[in-house]
């Protein structure tokens, strides 16, 4: 059976996900604002796969036979002084959710808590592509510099992005 506490700790991640969702929202309509309309649609398809997250660990929750508790969401950073910033914001922020799920990891391991142990491998593995995928982006925007075709061609790259669940 799932401890009160460490089902305290999945509802707070829910919640995390579903923040998560709200940052790349608020990202896509900086992008948008800037006419960056590829940029716009990666983090569009982001927040969809944020919002999957969460419903993986509402659904995991219920299954557990716990309450999913819904809260209130934080403001989310809407200002950045260039694309660049916000996937460096980007990544910080998925380095944060890497270091979240961790501890709730580690939890669900001293508590042996095996079946929560197996949910939360696919996250951990989840992580490694988010930010990896965030990096590459990261490093490619800083080998474009002034480059407006490169620029272009990334932004096009990135707006073909599309979002399906598994």
């Amino acid at each position: 059976m799932v401890s009160k506490e460490l089902v305290k700790e999945l509802n707070e991640q829910m919640n995390y996900e579903f923040y998560s969702a709200h940052i790349y929202l608020a990202t896509a309509a900086y992008c948008s604002n800037e006419s960056l309309d590829g940029f716009a649609n990666f983090f569009l398809a982001q927040a969809e796969e944020e919002r999957y997250h969460a419903m993986k660990f509402y659904n995991f929750i219920i299954d557990m036979g716990a309450r999913a508790v819904v809260d209130e969401l934080p403001k989310p950073n809407r200002d950045f002084s260039s694309v660049l910033d916000a996937f460096e914001k980007s990544l910080q922020h998925e380095k944060d959710v890497t270091a979240r799920i961790y501890k709730l990891a580690d939890r669900a391991l001293d508590e042996r808590e095996h079946a929560t142990m197996t949910f939360l491998n696919w996250f951990i593995e989840e992580q490694v592509e988010e930010e990896a995928t965030f990096d590459s982006i990261i490093q490619k925007l800083k080998r474009i510099e002034n480059d407006s075709n490169a620029f272009y061609m990334l932004e096009s790259e990135l707006g073909k992005r599309t979002f399906s669940p598994e």
